[in-house]
């Protein structure tokens, strides 16, 4: 066989591989190529497991965290550990074609060690509304799952514009949202919870108390006169959030009241499709003026 000859053989060998070949960027601005799009994920993240079961990709997903609990068929998949330290072992044995972390709640060390054994990670950082939808629509791509994907946003969509023509127009009551209290921790700029709030049709008083999630002083937050006041649980009978730390100020507008409220704030911190039940729940104990018995359920 002539040269020529040969190396046509061997472009039609590859010419299948090479179109099966996935390019990618994830949320950070990393480029990755993938042989072909992943069979086998493992997701290092909690929101990004709901957000795969949401699209009905769950059958891709062959390794979780202890903390990817939701939904329930969640807890069934392998786990890798807690997302700081995942088990490295377990992971390669799992066979993953791809891995997806986050920047927030996974250490540099694993995409280190990962990058080593020539893991592909994809890497999710969203901070606004609009990039959890866009996370949503990445994932579905991905996982070959585009169409169920649009279809998932588009209903979140709808629900979020639902709420924003209840509340507009309305006075914006002062709120103040604990995602913890010892450390008090707070939303600030560039927080997912902060433009919830808004959305909510609250403003948020912490809104220009830093970046992310700042800690605040106790004292600076009720000097703010919050009207309303929410207190995120975490899933727990014996979550430190104690209401009666905070009904004793009963001078601050929101005691006063009797707008201490207290909501699950998995709805409100993971950046998954709960995030609109939260962003409805929340709407309801800012403006429970502008929502029937029956809205919103």
């Amino acid at each position: 066989m002539t040269p020529i000859l040969s190396a046509l053989a061997l472009a039609l060998v590859l010419l299948p591989q090479a179109a099966l070949a996935l390019t990618i960027t994830d949320q950070t601005g990393r480029r990755l190529v993938l042989p072909a799009p992943p069979a086998r994920i493992i997701s290092l993240v909690p929101s990004v497991t709901e957000i795969l079961f949401t699209i009905g990709a769950q059958d891709r997903l062959v390794g979780v965290t202890d903390f990817c609990d939701y939904p329930a068929e969640a807890r069934r998949k392998p786990s890798v550990g807690g997302m700081l330290a995942p088990s490295l072992e377990t992971m390669v044995a799992l066979k993953p074609d791809l891995v997806v972390a986050t920047t927030s709640g996974n250490r540099h060390e694993t995409f280190d060690q990962l990058a080593r054994l020539k893991i592909p990670v994809y890497v999710v950082n969203p901070i606004t509304v609009e990039d959890v939808l866009d996370l949503l629509s990445r994932l579905g791509r991905l996982a070959d799952r585009g169409e169920a994907a649009d279809r998932a946003v588009a209903a979140l969509r709808e629900r979020i514009q639902a709420v924003s023509a209840r509340v507009a127009g309305r006075p914006r009551p002062r709120v103040l949202y604990v995602l913890w209290p010892d450390p008090l921790i707070v939303p600030a700029r560039d927080a997912l919870v902060s433009e919830l709030i808004a959305l909510a049709g609250g403003d948020s008083v912490t809104a220009d108390g830093g970046q992310g999630y700042p800690r605040f002083s106790m004292e600076a937050a009720l000097a703010r006169n919050p009207e309303v006041i929410i207190l995120a649980s975490h899933g727990s009978e014996r979550s430190p959030l104690v209401r009666s730390k905070w009904e004793r100020f009963s001078q601050v507008p929101a005691v006063a009241a009797g707008r201490l409220h207290t909501m699950d704030g998995n709805l409100m911190h993971r950046y998954g499709p709960r995030m609109v039940d939260g962003l409805e729940r929340l709407a309801r104990l800012v403006h429970p003026e502008a929502f029937g018995p029956a809205a919103l359920r």
